[in-house]
């Protein structure tokens, strides 16, 4: 009777050994489509997952944001809309990487692992087909508010260009808080007094920007467009670069670079992206819930393919909610828990079509009081500014029209221009 029994929980014991994941086999094929696209070196992760010595260590730290759902990061309310970009990592996913750290993390087999993922010396939309870059190296100082920086990069082109894929690669992840990448069309004004590479601050009068081509800030992916939709940078235009340094105690440098992907195949529409955004607003001291509105109306039929909130550190929740001319409501995303060190888009799994004389509505709350632990100050009144410490509101989307359209057709014949859509 003894050894029947031994024997019962000795099989049992080896049939729960046999049956601990291991990473070569099974969790490895997750990490690296749910991770490795940030967890590598030259990435803003703090520690690389590309192999099993590496991931080995943070087995607990693993676990435990896998189980709390804080990694991957996605804070799309899963009642309103679906994502075809959804990073959130389904269940099974992360019941098989909990059995692998509390069966003791093993390696397996290395002849299970599957073929690596390969990146392009650093660059996620692959090879570029051209690369600018800051002509000289920025000094960051140690300590102190840096104002925005803005450079002039030539391009020179001759003839109009489609952009599928732009990505900007900053030279410093630990300074760089982030980067937008503008198209500066022939004939503007702004910044008309800035020279090639040199640091310039715009002054008040000179017409903004038109037209963002791409941008960086922690967790922000890079998003390729489909054949057939591109980004026009016209011929004689120029890219500038609009800079935010954060100061972290010890001096620094940047050399941000530009890389750009040309559309191999004739381009039906033109991606252009726009916001739903004020700078009307003050946030009480001491407010833990602080609402602020913001609306775009549409002044054509018009394709929606990609929304994104953005907010500073009193962020707490954004909401986007299409008005229809019939006066239906559609919510298309609901962002309770708004996280400023992820800059994260959604792109709705079916494209979003805005009969001419519709709405985008957003609704974002701050919380500005001592509950918020990333607040720099609850005693502070808080108004709309560049700074970290300061406050935005904007709902940005991207929008795709037929490629010989005017972008000014799709606003309301009493707006103005498109107001520049920025990531500050």
């Amino acid at each position: 009777m003894i050894l029947k029994t031994t024997a019962l929980i000795l099989g049992a014991s080896a049939a729960v050994f046999a049956a601990t994941p291991t990473f070569s086999k099974e969790v490895a094929p997750i990490v690296q489509q749910r991770c490795q696209s940030c967890h590598r070196p030259g990435e803003a992760a703090p520690f690389s997952l590309l192999d099993y010595k590496s991931a080995r260590p943070w087995a607990a730290s693993i676990k435990e944001a896998v189980q709390t759902r804080r990694m991957p990061p996605w804070f799309a309310d899963p009642h309103f809309g679906k994502f075809s970009n959804d990073r959130s990592m389904p269940q099974a996913e992360i019941d098989t990487i909990l059995a692998w750290v509390n069966g003791g993390a093993p390696e397996g087999n290395p002849k299970d692992l599957p073929a690596p993922v390969k990146f392009v010396n650093g660059w996620n939309i692959g090879k570029p087909d051209l690369v600018v870059s800051m002509s000289q190296k920025y000094d960051i100082p140690a300590a102190g508010t840096v104002d925005y920086q803005y450079l002039l990069i030539p391009l020179n082109f001759t003839e109009d260009k489609w952009i599928q894929a732009a990505e900007v690669r900053p030279g410093n992840l630990e300074l760089v808080h982030h980067v937008i990448a503008y198209i500066r069309p022939p004939g503007s004004n702004w910044m008309k007094g800035a020279q090639p590479g040199v640091p310039y601050r715009p002054g008040k009068g000179e017409n903004g920007p038109s037209e963002n081509l791409v941008g960086y800030a922690p967790g922000t992916p890079v998003d390729p467009l489909p054949e057939g939709r591109g980004k026009l940078i016209k011929a004689g235009s120029d890219i500038i670069l609009q800079l935010h340094y954060t100061a972290n105690g010890k001096p620094g440098v940047d050399q941000t670079a530009v890389g750009m992907v040309f559309s191999k195949s004739p381009v039906k529409e033109r991606v252009f992206t726009l916001a739903a955004t004020t700078n009307k607003f003050v946030i009480p001291p001491d407010d833990g819930n602080y609402e602020v509105r913001s609306s775009f109306e549409f002044g054509a039929d018009t394709k929606v393919t990609m929304l994104m909130p953005h907010m500073h550190l009193r962020g707490k929740d954004f909401l986007f909610t299409a008005v229809y001319p019939t006066g239906e409501r559609q919510v298309l995303l609901n962002v309770p828990r708004y996280d400023f060190a992820w800059q994260l888009i959604y792109k709705p799994e079916q494209e979003l079509i805005m009969p001419k004389g519709s709405k985008i509505e957003c609704v974002a709350h701050y919380d500005n009081s001592a509950n918020n632990p990333h607040n720099p100050n609850p005693k502070a009144e808080v108004r709309y500014g560049d700074q970290s410490w300061e406050e935005m509101m904007f709902g940005f989307f991207d929008v795709a029209i037929d490629a010989n359209k005017d972008v000014r057709s799709i606003l309301p014949q009493r707006s103005p221009e498109p107001k520049p859509a920025a990531l500050e």
